[in-house]
């Protein structure tokens, strides 16, 4: 009776440290905290461990995706395109010793629709910029614009179906990590769609995180001109 009463409580205590350990792998986590270690597909093929970056810094980007049914969010399509221009041109990855993920709570096919329509998301912030009859807007017309213009000060073109891929794009789509950091919604700024809330990680070599951000609104994000320099400071 005592030899299978301690086997019972073996196997309990067997199946009780299981489950916190599997419930402690993915969680919210707080700056100056281990980041937590997840592996995800990347839709330009293979996968990827966080774990396995370590020994170099690491910009970990949760884009909202989706803002309706029908369209994805401009601006953080806009801060894709950004970050991309200035690997093009500056080779921040290099010159920073870092790795930019991007993660969508989506499937392959859903990550390839958002391809497809990068190009024409960017020609939408243009005729936003540069809407027809300007001298005939309204007091809160001309303010809107001004708006655009401050939020989206760069123009962007991209050839349509097509948009650079510097950085993997990674799919989640069980929603594992999203929902596991707490960043994943189904309703969020008045859209009522499977989303994340824009969330901005900082990882330093060592895996911990040092900077953390998510957005109260669409336009409160950090630029990439402040997020590089926090970065530089990571490397002294």
């Amino acid at each position: 009776m005592k030899t299978q009463n301690k086997i019972i409580l073996t196997v309990f205590a067997a199946v009780l440290t299981m489950n916190i350990i599997g419930s402690a792998q993915i969680r919210p986590v707080s700056v100056q905290q281990p980041m937590p270690d997840f592996t995800l597909p990347v839709y330009q093929g293979g996968e990827i461990t966080l774990s396995k970056l370590k020994g170099k810094n690491v910009l970990l980007i949760f884009p909202r995706g989706l803002a309706g049914e029908d369209h994805w969010c401009h601006v953080c399509n806009y801060q894709y395109a950004e970050l991309a221009d200035l690997e093009t041109s500056k080779n921040i990855r290099e010159e920073n010793d870092l790795k930019i993920l991007f993660v969508l709570p989506y499937s392959k096919e859903m990550v390839q629709d958002w391809v497809d329509k990068f190009a024409a998301q960017m020609a939408d912030i243009e005729k936003w910029k540069n809407p027809e009859n300007q001298e005939k807007l309204d007091e809160r017309g001309q303010r809107r614009l001004e708006m655009v213009k401050k939020s989206f000060p760069k123009s962007y073109t991209f050839e349509e179906g097509k948009v650079p891929l510097p950085f993997p794009i990674l799919i989640d789509a069980e929603r594992e990590v999203s929902k596991g950091l707490g960043v994943f919604t189904t309703e969020w700024g008045g859209s009522k769609i499977e989303q994340n809330i824009p969330t901005i990680y900082i990882i330093d070599k060592k895996g911990m995180l040092k900077f953390k951000y998510i957005s109260q609104n669409t336009f409160d994000r950090p630029g990439p001109d402040y997020l590089l320099k926090f970065i530089s400071f990571l490397n002294l």
